[in-house]
């Protein structure tokens, strides 16, 4: 959960330790030993273990007695320690691969030092120390190579439990888990009555598995609850990195910044306030219509809400260090958010969506924030259309997947790889609609006056010769022609 971690919650938590009849795979007892590499090897083998236990978290402890559980306490001083001139948590950090979060605690018990190493559960990939990976066998610190049962069961497991199944807050008493949970939102949002007891909310929340009850009739929170209601997205140190960022530049460059700002609050909860804080960022378009000059927004408020839910639903959470990004320029908007897309980008309009994050989806489907099905990227490419605007490209950077929406452009500033785009995609978006491409549809794509119908052929011609779109039959008269998208092309068919 938390960086912090409370005196009376860590002397509970070590309570709890105590009774257990011996060390199991997620626990280990120590009084003072602490050499590195040795802890560091117990982070490999509990973060790996945890993970066959069904734990979020494993735990060394120094202090406790390995075979009575009594408090002898400790001298090792984590803060202290030091391998060479670096700090040991750095360290350690350093040495593992893939990274995961874990955290010295030192509190006072029965007036002795207790010294308590949380360590986050290995997810994706087995943790390795100095390329090596251990694991737990009963209380003993093994080479998981040794193990081969072991080491398919936790690639099993890493393979069938999403991001969203695991645990962002371990073991809080109900009262805790409402104070970081905006609940009050959940019923509102779900336009259910507030239950009027504490027991009454914490079930409901348990019912949709935003929160698991524990053995010891505590709760977790769920990644999927504090991904959905968080107050504080900040205070669950797995997601904290995960809450949407959105930068505003003076210009078409990075060099400047006019406003930065970190959202706090759950995706769900705090969705409306971001699309709302986004539209009072983005620049407007001022149009005549009938002799009447009126601001309009720059872009559709539809698509920038189909393209924000898109980056949070179809993100990847292992990806560590990054999250959603909306970045505003004078001409542009880029939507990003970290992972490679599960379909070919330039399949979106007409491939069924796939998501990492089905319960994450599902949720934001419920309350309205995203279409129950389809990608909205169809919803974007028609928004755009209407507003006659160039068309929108969607990239891999890296190991992110960003969307870019560009302000209004005559057809005469376009350059040609804008014109093939814009052609391809509303051949895609006719397809989708049982429709074709056609001179008239491109007419009033772009807002081409009937009588420059040549101007229309020329880039219908230009979009054939990349590849982009291909005629629907070839052998149809000139003013008949229709075009499909490249990989729509018929049996015989095809330029």
């Amino acid at each position: 959960m938390t960086a912090n971690r409370s005196t009376e919650y860590l002397i509970s938590l070590v309570s709890e330790f105590r009774k257990l009849p011996q060390e199991t795979e997620w626990l280990e007892f120590k009084v003072s030993k602490a050499a590195p590499e040795d802890v560091g090897q117990y982070l490999s083998a509990l973060a790996n273990s945890a993970v066959l236990a069904g734990k979020a978290f494993g735990y060394m402890v120094w202090g406790i007695d390995n075979a009575t559980h009594d408090i002898l306490g400790t001298d090792f001083s984590p803060m202290l320690a030091r391998i060479g001139n670096e700090e040991l948590e750095n360290w350690l950090l350093h040495q593992l691969s893939p990274k995961i979060h874990f955290r010295f605690f030192e509190v006072e018990i029965e007036g002795k030092k207790v010294v308590v190493l949380e360590i986050g559960r290995a997810f994706r990939h087995p943790v390795q120390f100095q390329n090596q990976e251990y694991i737990r066998v009963g209380s003993y610190k093994k080479k998981l190579k040794d193990f081969p049962e072991k080491e398919r069961e936790l690639w099993r497991i890493f393979d069938h439990i999403p991001f969203e199944n695991l645990v962002a807050g371990e073991e809080l008493p109900g009262e805790d888990v409402l104070k970081l949970l905006d609940y009050p939102a959940y019923f509102d949002l779900l336009k259910l009555p507030l239950p009027e007891s504490r027991d009454g909310v914490l079930q409901s929340l348990e019912a949709d598995d935003l929160i698991q009850r524990t053995e010891a009739g505590r709760w977790n929170i769920m990644n999927l609850g504090a991904m959905l209601f968080a107050k504080r997205l900040d205070l669950f140190r797995a997601l904290r990195r995960k809450a949407v960022r959105v930068i505003a530049y003076k210009d078409n460059s990075r060099i400047e910044t006019i406003r930065e700002q970190d959202g706090s609050k759950g995706y769900a909860s705090g969705f409306e306030g971001l699309i709302g804080y986004i539209n009072a960022l983005l620049p407007s378009n001022e149009v005549i219509g009938k002799a009447l000059r009126k601001t309009v927004p720059m872009y559709p408020e539809l698509a920038v809400r189909e393209l924000v839910a898109n980056a949070l639903i179809h993100q990847d959470f292992f990806v560590t260090g990054s999250g959603p990004m909306i970045e505003i320029f004078s001409d542009r908007m880029e939507i990003s958010n970290p992972g490679i897309p599960l379909v070919q980008i330039d399949r979106f309009l007409d491939t069924p969506p796939r998501s990492r994050n089905e319960a994450l989806a599902s949720f934001l489907r419920r309350i309205g924030v995203c279409e129950e099905r389809g990608s909205g990227v169809d919803k974007v490419v028609f928004q755009t259309e209407c507003f006659q605007l160039p068309a929108p490209v969607f990239e891999v950077t890296g190991d992110n997947t960003r969307a870019v929406l560009f302000a209004h452009r005559t057809l005469t500033k376009m350059d040609k790889e804008d014109r093939v785009r814009a052609c391809y995609l509303h051949a895609c978006l006719k397809y989708v609609n049982r429709e074709y491409l056609t001179n008239t549809s491109l007419r009033e794509r772009f807002g081409i006056e009937p009588k420059n119908m040549a101007v229309a052929s020329r880039l219908i011609k230009e979009a054939v010769a990349a590849g982009a779109i291909v005629p629907y039959d070839v052998t149809a008269a000139p003013k008949l022609m229709k075009y499909v998208p490249w990989w729509a092309a018929p049996t015989g068919g095809g330029s």
